[in-house]
């Protein structure tokens, strides 16, 4: 007894917190379970988180500085969903004739006219001018730049994104074949009518990146020989006639415009939206990324309370794990309260010995929680076109670990308060 007494004096000599970690050490395999099934629910929890805010900061850093986005006129996110993020098709299209009326208004700074419909391979191809590369910006007011090759300047050249190069393995100079619809195999290659690479963009975490870029009069001179939608038959046209031809935009998808003062937005969305020639809608980008943030925020609520719902499992299981050796470790607590442990020594060293549990778990979460990102990253990107920085825990972040670790400590009143409640004499006593 003697040797029982001076082994717990040293111990408390040593602080709550020594006491608590050897009395671990002592059930290894059950503080193991309980720290991976808590660092299981700090991954769940702020997964969800870091992909809510950066999906949200890459959606609003896919354009910037555009005042307006003009397409035919259906619902405001789907436009900007089709003509920014390149998800969904138009409804229609808006005649060359309008598009030439918006430009040359007295509001317009520049336009950008971008026109949708074919693909390479399951990438976008989006038919463009020039002024795209001169005036399109993301993130904050950034530029489009070439990594490698230049613009093009002929019929046939493309410029494409830093992904499509990356995921193809293409480079400069080499020829590539565009499909008409969208899909990874296409409906109808434009085979008669190779292009090549010009221009390789760098990398911008946009759906820039994925996209390949030709010129308006490219994608007209694919679709010579077709009529309402449909290639005629027997009809085939060669490269080089094409390229004699004087061929003339009708229709394009949609436009990026910039204005000469942004105190002009209203009344040119207003004069576009009331256009009598056809029937058009404006919208503002960042109001309309606004309304699909709400339109979503459902199913971000919905994502964040599941999360909340795996830490809350984590933590009773924390629970379930002190009042499961509770029961055996009666006769430990009744020894040290007879050599003179108080209640608040009791109280005090199952709710540290929670609160350790609870913060090697958010800490083991935490690494578990970066080496996930790191190796998901590039899927992430590639399927979503999300990038997804590998950066410091947010404030944000942050505060749901910290109220997660006093949940912990909290969580170790139960077993404290429960292991008081046993008498000395009870404690004492062996059971036969």
């Amino acid at each position: 007894m003697k040797k029982i007494t001076t082994t717990l004096a040293s111990l408390f000599s040593s602080g709550i917190l020594g006491l608590a970690w050897k009395s671990l050490l002592n059930r290894k395999a059950t503080a193991l379970l309980t720290i991976f099934t808590i660092a299981i629910s700090v991954v769940m929890v702020l997964g969800v988180e870091k992909i809510r805010s950066q999906a949200r900061e890459s959606f609003s850093n896919t354009v910037s500085g555009t005042d307006l986005i003009v397409g035919a006129r259906s619902g405001s996110i789907q436009l900007l969903l089709y003509s920014v993020f390149h998800i969904g098709s138009a409804t229609n299209n808006i005649s060359w004739k309008s598009y030439q009326k918006i430009a040359h208004s007295k509001k317009v700074k520049w336009i950008i006219p971008i026109s949708l419909g074919d693909s390479h391979r399951g990438f976008r191809v989006l038919g463009t001018n020039l002024d795209y590369f001169k005036y399109f910006c993301y993130g904050h007011k950034q530029p489009l730049k070439l990594a490698q090759g230049k613009h093009w300047n002929d019929l046939f050249g493309a410029v494409i994104g830093a992904q499509v190069a990356r995921d193809l393995g293409y480079k400069i100079g080499q020829k590539i074949v565009i499909s008409h619809g969208i899909g990874s195999a296409g409906l109808v290659k434009h085979d008669t009518m190779p292009f090549y690479i010009s221009g390789i963009l760098k990398p911008t975490g946009t759906p820039v990146d994925q996209t390949v870029h030709v010129s308006l009069k490219a994608i007209e001179a694919v679709h010579v020989d077709w009529k309402f939608g449909a290639q005629m038959p027997g009809v085939h046209t060669s490269a080089k006639k094409v390229k004699a031809m004087d061929l003339q935009t009708e229709q394009v998808t949609a436009a990026l415009v910039g204005l000469k003062s942004r105190l002009s937005v209203f009344s040119m969305q207003r004069a576009i939206n009331k256009f009598k020639a056809e029937p058009l809608l404006a919208v503002m980008p960042g109001v309309t990324l606004f309304e699909l943030w709400d339109m979503m925020g459902t199913a971000e609520t919905a994502l964040m309370v599941i999360s909340w719902f795996v830490v809350v499992a984590g933590i009773l299981g924390l629970l379930g794990m002190l009042l499961s050796s509770l029961n055996e470790r009666r006769r430990e607590m009744a020894i040290l309260r007879s050599v003179g442990g108080r209640p608040s020594h009791i109280v005090s060293l199952l709710t540290v010995e929670a609160g350790l549990l609870t913060f090697l778990g958010i800490m083991t979460g935490v690494i578990l929680f970066y080496l996930f990102l790191f190796i998901m990253r590039p899927f992430i990107l590639d399927q979503f076109g999300i990038e997804i920085t590998m950066s410091f825990l947010s404030a944000r972040e942050l505060m749901i670990l910290s109220v997660v670790l006093a949940v912990g400590f909290l969580i170790g009143l139960i077993p404290a308060y429960q292991s008081y409640r046993y008498s000395l004499s009870d404690g004492m006593m062996v059971k036969t």
